[in-house]
C-alpha cells in the first residue's frame, strides 16, 4: 500500500469528536483525493496545505500533557513536525520525539500508532510564512518525572499542563484545537 493510501486510511478511521472535526476530516479527504503533493518540500510553506504529525506526551496518572512554547508559532503547542516526503506519520512521530525531546516514542495503548484527532489550521506568523497545516494528532505515553532534552532552537520553554490549566489559559496562547483534543482524549 502506498503511503498516501495509508494516510487516507488513517484519516478515514478517525471518528470525529464534533462538527468541526467532521468538517476538517471531509476537507482533508477532499484534499487527499485531489493531490499527491501533501508533504512540505520547502520551508516554511511549500506546498500549502501540507501534512503535520502532532503528538501529545501524556501522563496517564493525572491526564497532564507536555506542551512547548514554540518559538516560531509564539504559542504553547504539542510537539510534532512536518511529515517528510514518503514518510508515514507514525514514523514522523518516532523521529520528531527524539529530535525535539530526546526520548523514544512510546505510543499510548489506545489509540496506539493511529491518530486520535485531525485538524486543518492556518498558521500564525509573518504573512509570507503563513500556510495551512493538516495535522494528525497522536498520543504518547509519558511521565512527568521522565528526563527530557528539549530542543532550545525550537522551544522557549517546555512544561506539563493539567487539563484544568489548559482550560483556564488564555486561548490565544495555545493551539486553538488543544482543548477539543483534550476533551476527545478524556471521553475516549
Amino acid at each position: 500500500m502506498r503511503v498516501l493510501d495509508e494516510i487516507r486510511a488513517l484519516v478515514e478511521s478517525i471518528a470525529p469528536l464534533d462538527e468541526l472535526e467532521a468538517a476538517h476530516r471531509a476537507q482533508c479527504l477532499d484534499w487527499l483525493a485531489a493531490t499527491d503533493d501533501v508533504f512540505r518540500r520547502a520551508k516554511p510553506r511549500t506546498p500549502s496545505p501540507h501534512l503535520v504529525a502532532y503528538f501529545l506526551l501524556r501522563d496517564a496518572t493525572d491526564g497532564g500533557v507536555l506542551l512547548v512554547d514554540h518559538r516560531n508559532a509564539g504559542r504553547w503547542l504539542p510537539t510534532g513536525g512536518h511529515v517528510e516526503p514518503g514518510e508515514h506519520p507514525a514514523q514522523t512521530v518516532r523521529r520528531e520525539v527524539v529530535e525535539e525531546l530526546g526520548v523514544p516514542a512510546v505510543f499510548a495503548p489506545e489509540p496506539g500508532e493511529r491518530p486520535l484527532f485531525l485538524t486543518v489550521t492556518p498558521t500564525v506568523g509573518p504573512p509570507e510564512d503563513r500556510h495551512v497545516d493538516v495535522s494528525l494528532w497522536y498520543v504518547l505515553a509519558g511521565r512527568r518525572d521522565q528526563p527530557l532534552t528539549p530542543d532550545p532552537g525550537e522551544f522557549r520553554a517546555v512544561r506539563w499542563w493539567t487539563p484544568a490549566e489548559v482550560a483556564a489559559a488564555d486561548p490565544a496562547t495555545l493551539d486553538p484545537h488543544l482543548p477539543r483534543m483534550l476533551t476527545k482524549l478524556a471521553t475516549g
